[in-house]
Order: C-alpha cells, then structure tokens, then sequence
C-alpha cells in the first residue's frame, strides 16, 4: 500500500512525526507545492495521512503550501472518498461529517497549553499535554500499519489506560473516531483477531 503523508511543517506538531516514521512506500509532503502538486500526489496514492492544526473546514497550510490558507479542504473531498483516510487535526470531524468521508479521524484535539485553556481546562501543565501527545502518536505509530478499523479499536484501548491519570489524554480520548461504509464489519474482525481460545 503506498501511503501519501501531508503534515505540514510547524514545529508545535512535529510529535506528529511518530505516526509516519514506520511506514514503509511513503511519500511525505510538508510544504513547497501547489494544489494541483497535492491532487497528483493523492491519486498515486492508496492512503493518505493528514496531520497538523486545522478547524472544520480543513487542514491548515500554515504557510508552508503556495496557494490557499487551507492545504486539505471541500476542493479535494472528490479524490479523498476514494481512499483510505487518516485525518488527524483539531475539529477534523466536522470536516469528515460535512462532507460524508471515511476514516480514522479527531475531533478539538488539545496539543499546546495554550488549547487546554481555551477548552475550560485550569492548571495544565505542559508536562501533561506533551505526555498525552507523544503517548498517541507512539500508539498510532504502532498500529497505523493495521487496517483502519484495528487502528482506531487498538488506540483507543492503549490510549484509554491513562484517561483516569490524564485530564487532556481523557479530553482527546472522547474525540477520537472512526466511520467506514462496513463498520459492523470492521468490528467483527477485530474482536475475531483479538479472541483468546
């Protein structure tokens, strides 16, 4: 499976980089090209990862692309229904609702200080949010090679053991999902794997 990774470069998300670094076939795309660049990147691709800061409407180009504010937004949902998606930015979920895709994907994702605040959140240290940050991207890095449905399952089980120790990993924890057109399926399977005789 050949996989196309888009993270844009900003240092405040270079945690994300766990996610990818195991992946073998990759192509990864921080910054330095066009629109039309991303859409001939995304058709040679089987799956396509998408990381970093964004809101409902798309992933943030954050300076590092040539021609919108957004790097992923509604322009390219016609070639994103045809692959297998990874959608990692904050509010991601509206996008994927909006526009009926498919995917392991997140909703508000706190990954600064500064976001905890804005999420009604007293005292948070930065130790706390760096803890959760770099606990799920080592944990998606481990199973981002699975299926999407073994993805999400295993996440949110390894995840989910510190949510009582973690305020912000409980926070993102509650936000994480995952749609595909055969999730009932998707679920049968993973409880088959997992089954001990």
């Amino acid at each position: 499976m050949k996989t196309l990774v888009i993270h844009p470069k900003d240092k405040s998300t270079e945690f994300l980089r766990s996610i990818y670094k195991g992946i073998p076939y990759k192509t990864i795309i921080t910054g330095g090209c066009s629109r039309k660049d991303i859409i001939e990147e995304i058709n040679r691709h089987d799956r396509v990862i998408m990381l970093g800061h964004g809101g409902g409407q798309g992933l943030f180009s954050v300076g590092q692309f040539t021609d919108k504010l957004f790097v992923i937004d509604k322009e390219l949902v016609t070639y994103l229904k045809q692959k297998e998606c990874v959608f990692i930015w904050c509010n991601s979920d509206k996008f994927v609702k909006e526009h009926n895709l498919n995917g392991f994907y997140s909703g508000m994702f706190i990954s600064e200080v500064g976001e905890s605040e804005f999420c009604g959140f007293q005292n948070i240290d930065q130790e706390e949010v760096d803890f959760s940050n770099y606990v799920f991207s080592g944990i998606v890095g481990k199973y981002i090679n699975s299926s999407l449905g073994s993805l999400y399952y295993n996440v949110k089980n390894e995840y989910g053991v510190f949510v009582d120790s973690n305020p912000i990993v409980r926070y993102n924890h509650n936000r994480l999902y995952y749609k595909t057109k055969d999730i009932i399926k998707d679920k049968l399977k993973f409880v088959e794997k997992n089954l001990v005789y």
